[in-house]
């Protein structure tokens, strides 16, 4: 394949822009802002699954607050119809005996049934503190995710008048190479990465192999407007005066 001199340096422009291309690319699948906001995602799941949990903790001491002001409550009425009959004086003495058990008794479940409530309202209290902490920090998480995404999108805004910018310069320099040369330039970026690059030193720009003398010899021979390809990675080699030919 033969192409210009002045053809093949300009190769070296569209390079530029394909590697820039790569990696704006390379900075979309890695972006510090993406990752920023997927942990703080995930720190804001967490947390919201810690509201979740205290308020379902909440519901079930409501619960069994309400299951035990119902059992109080029932013992209370007992106790006062067998205080009610004491007073009548309407029963027997072995009927009064049996009241006056039973209501030691009442007294007895009523005062255990008093101090569980008042443990599981303590364990409500401490509850919706953790509540409220927990929502405090839910809010807090969605605040800083809400900034994150913000950064986020403006990075990727940033990126992509980036890349229209490259796909611009682009399309205006593929304009100026041969259909074949840019066929080939294309289908080597495709495969290795880098269409073209810089012979300098004797060494390819694109793997950075330094070529033995006989392929230099036989580059240095061959006539300019002939393109040559890196033997080890097939890259197009431009040469210029600082090629070590």
């Amino acid at each position: 394949m033969n192409a210009e001199p002045s053809i093949q340096a300009k190769l070296l422009d569209l390079a530029a822009v394909d590697a820039e291309l790569t990696r704006i690319e390379h900075r979309r699948k890695v972006l510090p802002e993406q990752q920023e906001v997927d942990r703080l995602a995930a720190e804001r799941t967490t947390r919201k699954d810690e509201a979740v949990k205290a308020e379902i903790l909440i519901d079930d001491l409501d619960r069994d607050i309400r299951k035990l002001e119902g059992e109080i409550e029932a013992v209370r009425k007992r106790e006062e119809r067998d205080r009610g009959l004491l007073t009548a004086g309407s029963v027997g003495a072995k009927q009064l005996s049996e009241l006056q058990h039973e209501l030691t008794s009442l007294e007895r479940r009523r005062k255990v049934l008093e101090d569980d409530e008042i443990e599981v309202m303590e364990r409500r209290e401490a509850a919706a503190a953790a509540h409220a902490h927990a929502g405090a920090n839910l809010d807090q998480a969605e605040a800083e995710l809400v900034d994150a995404e913000r950064l986020r999108d403006s990075a990727l805004a940033d990126l992509t008048v980036a890349q229209q910018r490259c796909d611009s310069d682009r399309e205006a320099l593929t304009r100026s190479f041969p259909a074949d040369l840019i066929a080939v330039y294309d289908k080597q970026r495709t495969t290795y990465g880098v269409g073209a690059a810089l012979l300098q030193a004797r060494r390819c720009g694109a793997c950075r192999i330094e070529l033995d003398r006989g392929e230099i010899s036989r580059i240095s021979q061959t006539a300019p407007d002939v393109v040559v390809r890196c033997p080890e990675c097939g890259a197009i080699l431009v040469r210029t005066k600082h090629s070590g030919l």
